[in-house]
């Protein structure tokens, strides 16, 4: 793979206020698993390798069962993840490949019902971090940290 830019190198300030949103992230309420489910998935459907060994390794740190994770490119063909985890999912689905309709009207009434106000919107930002993470990382040719 050619080497390119390393935006965090050549523009720390852009890195910069990426990591603000890392950082409300982690200090929301946001169910740390959920939130690496959210970086795992939408990885996957963007092809990122860098944040896919990333967010793997951080899901096994803190306890994820490496199972659901070989299966979250097929959660749904599963009884491994709860209700909230498949709506999770499926938002992240959706968002992540916004160009095919975006978050359905049947998905968000799903999240109403079990997830409060706050605990979407930072359902829908951990989604668009995420995303943009992946952009970058692709872009860039980020390369895998050893």
């Amino acid at each position: 793979m050619e080497k390119r830019i390393q935006i965090d190198a050549v523009e720390p300030l852009a890195f910069k206020a990426m990591f603000g949103l890392e950082k409300y992230l982690q200090q929301s309420p946001l169910d740390k698993i959920h939130y690496e489910l959210i970086k795992i998935r939408a990885s996957q459907l963007n092809g990122c390798a860098f944040c896919l060994d990333m967010h793997t390794k951080d899901a096994l740190r803190l306890g994820e069962d490496p199972t659901r994770i070989f299966l979250l490119d097929a959660w749904w063909e599963t009884d491994l993840f709860s209700e909230e985890e498949k709506v999770i999912l499926k938002a992240t689905e959706e968002i992540t490949l916004v160009h095919k309709n975006g978050l359905s009207t049947e998905t968000y009434r799903k999240a109403t019902k079990l997830f409060n106000e706050n605990y979407i919107s930072q359902i829908i930002m951990a989604i668009v971090t995420i995303n943009a993470w992946n952009r970058i990382a692709i872009s860039t040719h980020k390369p895998i940290q050893k």
